[in-house]
């Protein structure tokens, strides 16, 4: 005789619980198909040019590839670049978090702030900020808390050892103009305060050259710069001068000028020096975060990542058209040398 409990019997009681476990299961199944077939939506927002950051946005997007994210599949991506035009920074995030995309990529410090101004809800994954923890837009570097992670830049701290090298390879080095943008920037401000400080412990004269990137405006800067008697020029590492560095190479050979640049990116066109991170290793290792956060981790439990590789590039040939001998001691220090 089969046992009864509370009017049911046992084998009744076990039919029950298979049918509710098959339709879990079901339920659970079809979830996952669900998700499974998603197609998640990237934002990315650049205060540069398409142009400019195409290389490195290509590393990322092939980055992802190799973690399974492939753009038209699984992912679609949304871009939003400036054009060098940051007051529209706030009104592209508005854009992306309107669209409510599953998470947003920003290339540098205003437009990490303009996204974590648009969105608390949305995770932010950040390349190439400076000082996030003392701007405010993570509680630390282990524990980010809030919506944003990423990586942290060290162009402040980088600056210097520029200088550095600068004055140890141009022979009789007195006085340095700095291409800097008239535009409200945290990341700027915080590197024209280092430059002053490593010009005034190297004894330097710093000339702060304000520059606009059309043609016309780097061709004044440059004209400024020989006015006032420069022997060398630095930019500040921002992605606007990196978007124009084609033409700031070009400048400076016009007008004889040893420059050291903060990427890699400038010699390749042809530039002297650079010394830096590589930014395109920055943005291969965003990819990691992007996938980590779309199979479902928080930005709050990543923690955000320095650069750990740098690189110190020379180009012979760049020095031989400006007349520059550079001191076998700064050569040996170089990771490449283009002859």
């Amino acid at each position: 005789m089969a046992q009864k409990a509370n009017g049911f019997t046992l084998s009744s009681m076990l039919y029950a619980l298979s049918l509710v476990g098959a339709m879990l299961f079901a339920l659970c199944t079809s979830a996952h198909a669900q998700q499974a077939g998603k197609i998640f939506r990237i934002g990315i927002l650049d205060p540069s040019t398409a142009s400019g950051s195409a290389v490195r946005w290509e590393a990322l997007r092939q980055e992802l590839s190799k973690l399974g994210w492939i753009e038209g599949k699984n992912i679609a991506i949304e871009y939003r670049f400036t054009e060098q035009k940051p007051g529209r920074l706030p009104e592209l995030a508005a854009d992306l978090a309107r669209l409510k995309v599953d998470l947003i990529v920003v290339s540098g410090t205003p437009p990490a702030f303009a996204a974590k101004n648009a969105t608390t809800a949305i995770p932010i994954v950040m390349i190439n900020t400076a000082d996030p923890v003392g701007l405010g837009l993570v509680a630390s570097l282990a524990r980010p808390g809030g919506n944003v992670t990423g990586l942290a830049a060290l162009g402040p701290e980088l600056n210097t050892k520029r200088l550095e090298i600068l004055k140890d390879a141009v022979p009789k080095l007195a006085r340095v103009g700095l291409l800097w943008r008239p535009v409200v920037n945290v990341g700027q401000d915080l590197q024209l305060k280092e430059f002053r400080l490593a010009a005034l412990a190297l004894k330097l004269k710093l000339e702060e050259i304000e520059t606009q990137l059309d043609a016309k405006g780097l061709e004044n800067a440059f004209q400024t710069a020989k006015q006032k008697q420069v022997n060398a020029i630095m930019t500040t590492a921002t992605r606007s001068f990196f978007a124009e560095r084609k033409r700031i190479v070009e400048l400076a050979g016009k007008y004889r000028l040893p420059a050291i640049y903060p990427q890699k990116g400038f010699v390749d066109e042809g530039g002297l020096m650079s010394y830096g991170e590589d930014p395109t290793d920055q943005y291969r290792r965003a990819a990691g975060y992007v996938d980590k956060i779309l199979k479902g981790a928080k930005p709050a439990d990543l923690p955000v990542q320095q650069p750990t590789k740098f690189e110190f590039v020379i180009n012979l040939k760049a020095a031989k058209e400006i007349g520059l001998t550079i001191p076998v001691r700064v050569l040996e220090r170089a990771n490449q040398v283009i002859r």
